[in-house]
């Protein structure tokens, strides 16, 4: 069948005739590009009217004729649009055999709603009036040589100079770490359907990008920048996050893409990377709203002095511009926003007020972000409703339109063990003291590409849930045996920990064939990942190998180096992937207060990984994580449970819930000083009959309460 991706056009009626023509051609194995590619030349970007690209035909280049007019100049425009694909084409070795093309290129003018063929247009110049004058093209139009054909995917959606950006020429070893990850880049070369159609669909509005971690969303969004660039170099554009060390990698991303889009760098001035929140130091769609508007800007400090939840800051100063502001400016064409899980629907309110018309607003999320217990708001609850009532935005998928509604499905990132693993100790489904948190909304493990394998996502119910090889490739998986793809180890101390982690680097870096920026070290908590860290890269720099910990002995804005070993906090690892990930500490994420909160660390951190993952840890509590994880090793990384009901699940929230500083320290105390009234109770210091007969009457109804 062939896929048909509706980019921005100029030529709806007739461009819309071709697509419908295509979607009911089930013989065809493609896609078909409305409005794309872009190619660069001297005179700036050149965009195509429309482009199939298949096994049975090569590529096919359309230009296409809007009304009835008849264009006299049919013959330039075929040969220029011919030249331009075929120069693109002709630039990558891997489509050539022999200084010959290998890729079969045809072009088209196609025009239906002219009722007969020019007369002066000469005969080698094909045009098609209808469906019947197309099916005879496409006769004529034949490709043999279709093992071309992910390479030339790889081309045509503009991601060639991604793959190329770190070709491993040095690899010598067949075997080697290097050697595998180098043939697991290959095999991701090219973006899926989803993708595709995520990168091109221009919706006059807004537009929703959902997916797990790993399906591919900033690498979506920065082609999204650069493809509305190319076709709309007059407009400005804001991309923003909530990480921020992903500001260099989107500036790279977009650089490199609109290099392939157009041969030259983007206009700058017309693409803002910024943060959400901001400073007077450094740019912020918060802080360009207070400054614009005229009202005052809250940094975290001033935030949390009108904050009453802990962790919600910044959706209180987001909430309070909305009510300051009477009549926003609207200054931007189109805004992205990335991690968008990570922001309120006021800053999302925000980011839409400040929007010229017809609001482009792209914002992509992960459907599992940190074990979020609470999915997305639906788009009329972040946006509103208008003065008569109706909804402000309602997203909707309709047939012959650019997509509204986009789900990532693939997880290109994580293998199917790693992922069911994260899950695994995220929940603790396998955890001895029972489950730690789970989703409201039970049918999410379907759109996050599990598959139920027995009972039902049903409150109260047994279920067994496994991923699928449609959502977790294999080949993300058979490189490696298990047990080298991941491995958790116990140590007795600190020290014995971060000996062998610098062995595993070292051997890393010697031997298999593993650059600095191949690898990352997680410590798991924020508070003493600077201390802790500085342990375990002394002994690296011991033995000559350089590190850094990221965002400090770094610019904040950077997260890899080419000659470094990358440390770093949970908080900067957002958003960031390497091919072997250390996480170190883990037992700290076992058991405790917040334990939500904890465990989500110790999602995030393994879901960095694109190959292969260490998960150390000292002491009693290691040991018990390792077990967990060895138990859905077991279960060959299924997920069997009892899903909880509401009341369990509302018992779940609160037990394990995030806590201030504050509340914090009085449960510590309060806990530390209701053993000690036990302890003394055992020990005869005081007896039952000293306590107020009140206070036991109501500790004995809260205890039989519960």
């Amino acid at each position: 069948m062939v896929n048909v991706i509706r980019g921005d056009v100029n030529k709806p009626v007739s461009s819309k005739r071709l697509a419908d023509y295509f979607e009911s051609r089930t013989d065809i194995d493609g896609s078909l590009y409305l409005g794309y590619p872009i190619i660069g030349t001297f005179e700036g970007s050149y965009q195509i009217d429309a482009l199939l690209i298949s096994k049975e035909h090569g590529v096919i280049v359309f230009n296409i004729v809007e009304g009835p007019n008849v264009m006299t100049n049919i013959e330039e425009v075929q040969d220029e649009s011919f030249n331009k694909i075929q120069s693109k084409l002709l630039q990558q070795k891997g489509l050539t055999s022999r200084k010959k093309l290998m890729v079969e290129l045809g072009v088209v003018t196609f025009a239906p709603v002219w009722v007969s063929r020019p007369g002066q247009i000469e005969d080698d110049y094909p045009i098609a009036l209808n469906e019947e004058d197309l099916e005879e093209y496409l006769c004529s139009q034949k490709w043999e040589s279709n093992e071309y054909f992910e390479q030339l995917n790889s081309v045509i959606q503009a991601i060639t100079s991604i793959r190329n950006r770190k070709q491993r020429k040095y690899v010598q070893k067949e075997n080697s770490r290097g050697a595998k990850l180098r043939a697991l880049e290959d095999s991701i070369a090219n973006l899926d359907r989803n993708q595709s159609a995520a990168v091109i669909e221009t919706v006059d509005g807004v537009q929703r990008i959902r997916g797990l971690a790993g399906s591919g969303k900033t690498i979506v969004l920065a082609l999204k920048v650069a493809y509305l660039h190319a076709v709309h170099p007059d407009w400005d554009i804001a991309v923003t996050f909530n990480t921020r060390s992903l500001k260099s990698q989107f500036r790279q991303l977009i650089n490199t893409f609109s290099i392939e889009h157009t041969s030259q760098e983007p206009d700058w001035s017309k693409i803002k990377i910024i943060h959400a929140w901001g400073s007077p130091s450094m740019d912020g769609v918060y802080y360009e709203v207070c400054k614009k508007h005229g009202i005052e800007y809250r940094d975290l400090d001033a935030a949390k002095e009108i904050s009453n939840v802990y962790g919600q800051e910044f959706d209180i100063v987001c909430e309070e511009a909305l009510n300051k502001i009477a009549k926003f400016e609207q200054y931007y064409d189109a805004i992205l926003i990335d991690e968008a899980q990570d922001f309120s629907k006021h800053f999302l309110q925000l980011c839409y007020e400040i929007l010229k018309e017809p609001k482009r607003l792209v914002y992509a999320y992960d459907e599992l972000q940190s074990l979020n217990k609470k999915i997305m708001e639906s788009p009329e609850s972040i946006f509103g409703f208008n003065s008569t009532g109706q909804p402000k935005v309602q997203l909707r998928n309709a047939p012959g339109e650019p997509k509204q509604d986009i789900v990532l499905e693939k997880c290109y990132r994580n293998s199917r063990p790693l992922l069911s693993s994260a899950h695994a100790l995220g929940f603790g489904i396998y955890r001895a003291e029972g489950l730690i948190q789970m989703f409201d909304y039970a049918e999410l493990w379907r759109d996050i590409g599990y598959r139920v394998e027995e009972g039902a996502l049903k409150d109260s119910n047994h279920v067994k849930l496994t991923r699928t090889s449609s959502t977790s490739p294999r080949f993300l998986e058979t490189h490696s045996p298990i047990d080298d793809l991941i491995i958790f180890k116990s140590f007795n101390s600190n020290f014995e920990q971060f000996e062998w982690l610098a062995d595993q680097i070292e051997i890393n870096l010697r031997e298999d064939e593993l650059k600095h920026d191949d690898i990352i070290v997680i410590h798991t908590n924020p508070l003493t990942t600077r201390k802790v860290s500085g342990e375990a890269r002394a002994l690296l720099y011991q033995r000559g190998i350089n590190s850094n910990l990221a965002g400090v002995t770094t610019s904040r804005d950077d997260f890899f180096s080419e000659e470094a070993i990358t440390f770093t906090s949970i908080n900067r690892a957002k958003g960031n992937e390497a091919a072997m990930v250390y996480v170190i500490n883990a037992d700290e994420c076992f058991s405790g207060l917040e334990l939500a909160r904890k465990r989500n660390i110790l999602f995030t951190a393994i879901t960095r990984s694109k190959a292969w993952i260490r998960v150390l840890g000292c002491g009693e509590k290691m040991q018990r994580l390792e077990a967990e994880y060895e138990r859905v090793k077991r279960e060959d990384f299924a997920l069997t449970f009892i899903y909880p009901s509401e009341e369990e699940r509302r018992k779940m929230n609160l037990v394990n819930r995030d806590m201030s500083p504050e509340e914090r320290d009085r449960i510590i105390k309060q806990k530390r000083g209701l053993k000690e009234l036990l302890d003394a109770l055992d020990k005869g210091e005081i007896h039952k009959e000293d306590l107020p007969e009140e206070i036991l009457q109501r500790l004995k109804e809260k205890l039989l309460d519960q």
